[in-house]
């Protein structure tokens, strides 16, 4: 039976009060970034959307019978500078070392915004474009619009090194500008027409002191919402993007935003209605005496829940009977967290979806007074600008990643990206989710989806990060007050990047359909996937576990990997050098805590330019 019956059913005995139940907010797990699911539909589709079909591409395409190529044992030497820069002439390299070694100073850096533009004004426009292309922009961007870059990402490629293009321009606001945009997209007219009337949850609403969400992120871009319009634009710019990298190689990446294709609102309020009714599910496992089990081990008795929602009022047995009959549903006679998510139907309308149990009242009741004919079309479209992207990644052969957001927008986008998958990965690996790896329920949501795609036979597609938000989630945690979603130290992070990085890999060992974005700098992160490939016999032949690093930043673990057979891809950004300051503002904050924390890099520079300075090789230039 489909959520939209099953809510159907509860709202209609919420009229007539007898659907009271009582919920100890204690007593539930409180979920910050739970990527939901559905039942698959036959024939899934947003309006106007229907699914494109396309010829496999050959690099990325891979069948379920793929033949497992052995190998011998791979070891890759990350002090080896002769080949972690051959595709550097020394100019180049001597740049790197510059401009790390002014990222390391804590002046320049802090005040780097404010320094740029003096520079600009002292020097004029000409020459400070000069200026930052000869350091900063040289170093971190690859050029100004789609031809000026192919020359780089062919040389890239030359070397074992593919891209995922980014259009890395960003609108320069002030924090009251950030913080009066995001405080009128992500409160409804309903919230704004009745203050404090509504039973929401403070964690999943807007708070002007955090509106500025560029607050405390360094290696992130951040979009704030202006109208549909905007949205549009955004969109084409991803589809221009997407283009862009189909046709600069055969086995591209490129990268989108959620909160770049609508109103945030809708993210802030479908986030907060699933981990609700996650939570509610996870009180009645906790009746069922279940509570201390992993995410996929509880499993509820389908008789017992029976009863058990009897018991609360929520409808008679017979109606319950029905809620749980057709659509695979209950069949084992028990119901997991995944049954559990596929009564929610993302196709019915929208502001259906706002149905949610109050765990204070114990009631069912809707998450806002009123849902305007308005904001549902804008929600409706934010989904259709999904589909289109996705639809023209399947048409250009290029893979799709979906960034990972703040905590109180991630379930949201998590489901919409997998409803992506279900539509796109059958075939092949074209959509990936993001889990930022520093959040405490990380491994639960990548469980949970690697068992939805064995379920319904599709391709999962994972990149892993340790995380871009931080502080930013900390700080608003504290303040607003909720449970901190962040592991505790930076050691409990690499541990849990680690425990869901092994068990994809073991699931690429087991059935050779699931992929993974090791998208890291940590070098001994790459080490670890490295051994454990080899334990496992894993081949980089298959394209199955790929690398990725940011354009300027470690190319001693990108290159040598790439030159060993390693599908590894740097994050190429790319636009005007005026409107990509605040992109190089940051790589600068970035790598401030980068070299400080080591020195790696820069010894392994001087080490290169010695030899090449000693071997008579001034002016070496790389040959590809």
């Amino acid at each position: 039976m489909s959520y939209t019956k099953f809510v159907a059913s509860l709202v209609r005995m919420n009229a007539g009060n007898v659907n009271k139940f009582r919920v100890s907010p204690s007593r539930c797990r409180s979920t910050v970034s739970s990527p939901e699911s559905q039942e698959e539909k036959k024939q899934p589709q947003f309006e106007g959307c229907a699914v494109v079909q396309a010829e496999p591409v050959e690099l990325i395409s891979q069948t379920k019978n793929a033949k497992v190529v052995h190998l011998d044992k791979i070891h890759i030497d990350f002090d080896n500078t002769e080949e972690a820069y051959k595709s550097k002439g020394n100019v180049e390299l001597l740049r790197s070392l510059l401009v790390f070694h002014l990222c390391a100073v804590d002046v320049l850096v802090e005040k780097n915004r404010e320094l740029m533009e003096l520079t600009r004004k002292l020097l004029g426009q000409r020459v400070f474009e000069k200026l930052m292309k000869m350091t900063f922009y040289g170093q971190f961007v690859a050029g100004e619009d789609h031809n000026s870059i192919k020359p780089l990402i062919h040389k890239n490629q030359a070397f074992g090194v593919g891209s995922v293009l980014d259009y890395s321009v960003e609108e320069d606001l002030t924090q009251e500008e950030a913080e009066k945009k995001e405080m009128d997209s992500c409160v409804s007219e309903a919230e704004k027409e009745s203050p404090g009337a509504d039973h929401r949850e403070k964690k999943y609403k807007a708070h002007r002191q955090f509106g500025d969400r560029r607050g405390g992120v360094i290696s992130a871009r951040t979009y704030f919402y202006a109208d549909e319009a905007k949205c549009d634009n955004q969109m084409e710019t991803f589809i221009n993007c997407i283009k862009a990298s189909g046709g600069a190689s055969t086995d591209g990446f490129s990268a989108i935003k959620m909160t770049a294709l609508g109103r945030p609102q809708f993210l802030l309020q479908f986030s907060e209605v699933m981990v609700k009714w996650r939570q509610f599910f996870h009180f009645l496992a906790a009746q069922q005496g279940k509570s201390d089990m992993t995410a996929l081990e509880k499993k509820l008795e389908l008789e017992q829940l029976k009863e058990n929602l009897a018991q609360m009022g929520i409808g008679a047995k017979d109606d319950i009977e029905n809620w749980f009959t057709g659509e695979k549903l209950g069949l084992s006679g028990t119901i997991d967290l995944l049954d559990w998510n596929s009564l929610i139907n993302d196709t019915t309308k929208i502001s259906n979806l706002l149905m949610v149990p109050n765990l204070e009242t114990g009631q069912l009741e809707p998450l806002l007074n009123k849902f305007t004919a308005e904001e549902e079309s804008q929600m409706k479209r934010m989904l259709q600008r999904v589909d289109i992207l996705a639809k023209h990644a399947l048409e250009n052969g290029v893979r799709l990643m979906v960034d990972a957001e703040q905590t109180y927008f991630q379930p949201a986008i998590s489901r919409l990206t997998l409803e992506m998958q279900r539509k796109f990965n059958r075939e092949k690996p074209v959509i990936f989710n993001t889990y930022q790896c520093y959040l405490k329920e990380a491994y639960d949501n990548v469980t949970l989806d690697v068992e939805l795609s064995r379920r319904e036979g599709w391709y999962f597609g994972a990149k892993l990060v340790r995380g871009a938000y931080m502080y930013q989630e900390r700080a608003r945690a504290e303040e607003i007050g909720y449970e901190d979603p962040i592991n505790p130290d930076y050691e409990a992070t690499n541990r849990m990047y680690h425990k869901c990085l092994e068990y994809v890999l073991e699931e690429i060992e087991h059935s050779r359909t699931a992929n993974v974005m090791v998208a890291t700098h940590n070098e001994d992160t790459v080490k670890f996937t490295l051994e454990k490939m080899n334990e496992m016999d894993l081949s980089p032949t298959e394209n199955k576990v790929y690398f990725g690093q940011l354009l300027g930043m470690c190319d001693q673990i990108s290159f040598p990997l790439g030159q060993a057979g390693f599908p590894v891809y740097k994050y190429v950004p790319y636009g005007p050098v005026n409107e990509v300051i605040p992109y190089l503002s940051r790589r600068a904050l970035e790598n401030r805590g980068f070299m400080k924390g080591s020195q790696r890099e820069r010894s392994l520079l001087w080490k290169e330019l010695r030899r090449r300075f000693l071997g008579g090789q001034v002016f070496y230039k790389p040959v590809y």
